[in-house]
């Protein structure tokens, strides 16, 4: 095997035992047994695993790098188009090359020279920003909000795809679809002032505010509710009032005509004690009546 051939061997398996195991649980002596080589021959070739790890993680950014940024360059196509071509351009990577991706995604080693992950979405953020301060001046968007919006986009297509690497049940196309579909109409329907609908300090201010209202009309239905139960009862104390003062009228009327038939009695027993102007009673002709009850006709004055 001649000492490029060793070289590529070393970086293959490398790059399978950091995607498998992450830096730091992989030691040179792990290295060279795989590849069935001593440990001097890893060094001599990189200096040791440290060297190594940037060999792979250089040559896995150079491939990425190239994909991404190469899909973000043509800013003659449509928006959507250039959304679509650096989901796939991601997503084919990580198909591609999967060792390499997971690689890219652990965590750094804290001697990680500056060519990391994380540099690599800087650059690729950078460019998308790009795109976006243009394409927001056409829609006359606030140009100060792009990177906010390229750092979303790269972030939510990324994580995307690391979490498709450990569970591909979509396809490359339907999962790039649906990244399409999230990203593009969110871009399409951008509010130049975008405000919190409904957890933001001034919707909570609002909210409190219609509540406050709603517990002013509560307790004013609640007072005038219970002024309608007291008038009511106010009434109906008043009726109760004037129907007794009625009832009393009327039994005062009643005592009075009473007076009024005996005082009539009286009246009519005086009328017949009364003599009539003969001096002879009106009594004297009841009784010179006979037992029958037939009037005893007097006897005719002799004529003179």
């Amino acid at each position: 095997m001649t000492s490029y051939q060793r070289r590529e061997q070393l970086i293959e398996i490398g790059r399978a035992l950091f995607a498998s195991k992450g830096f730091e649980a992989v030691s040179v002596e792990e290295i060279a047994a795989s590849a069935k080589v001593s440990k001097p021959i890893v060094y001599e070739h990189f200096g040791g695993k440290e060297g190594l790890y940037a060999v792979v993680v250089d040559r896995e950014m150079r491939a990425l790098t190239d994909a991404l940024i190469g899909s973000l360059s043509d800013t003659d196509a449509h928006p959507r188009q250039i959304v679509e071509r650096a989901a796939l351009a991601l997503l084919t990577y990580i198909e591609e090359n999967p060792e390499g991706f997971q690689v890219l995604v652990r965590d750094s080693p804290s001697t990680d020279p500056t060519g990391s992950f994380s540099s690599l979405l800087g650059d690729v953020s950078s460019k998308v920003e790009q795109i976006l301060v243009e394409w927001f001046k056409r829609q006359h968007l606030p140009v100060k909000n792009a990177p906010y919006y390229a750092q979303m986009l790269v972030g939510m297509t990324v994580f995307t795809g690391q979490y498709w690497a450990d569970r591909p049940k979509l396809g490359k196309e339907q999962l790039a679809a649906l990244i399409v579909n999230l990203a593009w109409h969110g871009l399409s329907r951008l509010e130049a002032k975008p405000e919190l609908r409904y957890e933001g300090s001034k919707a909570k201010r609002a909210r409190e505010a219609a509540e406050k209202a709603e517990q002013k009309a509560e307790q004013k239905a609640k007072r005038a509710e219970s002024n309608k139960g007291k008038t009511a009862d106010t009434t109906g104390s008043r009726d109760s009032s004037s129907h007794d003062s009625a009832t009393e009228s009327d039994a005062a009327g009643d005592i009075d005509n009473t007076d009024g038939d005996d005082t009539t009695a009286g009246d009519a027993t005086g009328v017949t004690a009364t003599t009539d102007g003969t001096g002879t009673t009106a009594g004297t002709a009841a009784s010179s009546a006979d037992p029958t009850g037939t009037a005893t006709p007097s006897s005719p004055t002799p004529e003179s």
